[in-house]
């Protein structure tokens, strides 16, 4: 017998980000597992439906209940938030599942972080954008120096998840010093926290300002291209057009 499990994106805060979709398919669930923080955004929501959480580092774990479930007769939905497949359980659902004949896996698309922390900042994605995680858990930080060092070199407007923690406080100054060869001191950047979410707040600065700002993993950080600029209190990448 074939079971279906969804991994549902959530988008930044609660159900008021979600897509049409993603509350379609939540609705049908009988049985919702993710991360402890991501259920905690929702279970106001769904508290009528059997909701599973687990900590960090138990990704494996999430999708390994989710199989259960399914296999008891459960529709189930795994969920992430922002978009599960931009540095969500997207990826590693379909892993922990490719040996499993018997389990289908349907992504459902949520807004991630760099879509809507752009909204609230004006329109700073409108040209090419290279999306890069600051955290070294799984990635080593010399790839990430290096994509940084291309991504900037390439003139494209970057967008840093994860920026900082408690042990990786120093990670967003190093990015900085990273670009600056490449862009100058001016070059706008907006940081925006807490999306969707109690706190949430928007913020322009410049590159150089960037350095020494203090953030957390609830931070979303957005740093121009050459072609940047501000306009009426918006970080705006003109797209080219002819006014």
């Amino acid at each position: 017998m074939k079971h279906t499990v969804y991994v549902v994106g959530i988008g930044p805060g609660g159900p008021a980000g979600m897509t049409a979709e993603a509350r379609q398919v939540l609705d049908r669930c009988d049985c919702i597992i993710g991360y402890t923080t991501y259920i905690g955004l929702i279970k106001e929501e769904y508290s009528h439906k059997e909701l599973l959480d687990t900590g960090m580092t138990k990704e494996a774990d999430r999708c390994r209940l989710v199989i259960d479930k399914a296999r008891e007769g459960k529709t189930v939905a795994l969920v992430s938030s922002g978009d599960a497949g931009v540095y969500g359980m997207a990826g590693i659902m379909h892993e922990v599942a490719a040996d499993c004949d018997d389990i289908d896996v349907v992504v459902v698309a949520g807004v991630t972080a760099a879509c809507s922390g752009a909204a609230l900042l004006g329109a700073p994605l409108t040209h090419d954008v290279c999306l890069i995680s600051l955290s070294d858990l799984l990635t080593p930080w010399e790839v990430i120096e290096k994509r940084l060092r291309c991504a900037a070199e390439g003139d494209f407007v970057i967008v840093l998840y994860n920026p900082a923690s408690k042990k990786r406080a120093g990670y967003l100054r190093k990015a900085c010093q990273i670009i600056l060869p490449y862009r100058p001191g001016n070059t706008p950047a907006g940081i925006v926290r807490h999306i969707g979410r109690d706190g949430e707040t928007a913020e322009i600065t410049t590159l150089t300002q960037l350095q020494d700002m203090v953030l957390d993993m609830f931070s979303t950080v957005f740093i121009g291209n050459s072609q940047t600029k501000v306009l009426k209190e918006k970080m705006v990448t003109p797209r080219g057009y002819v006014l």
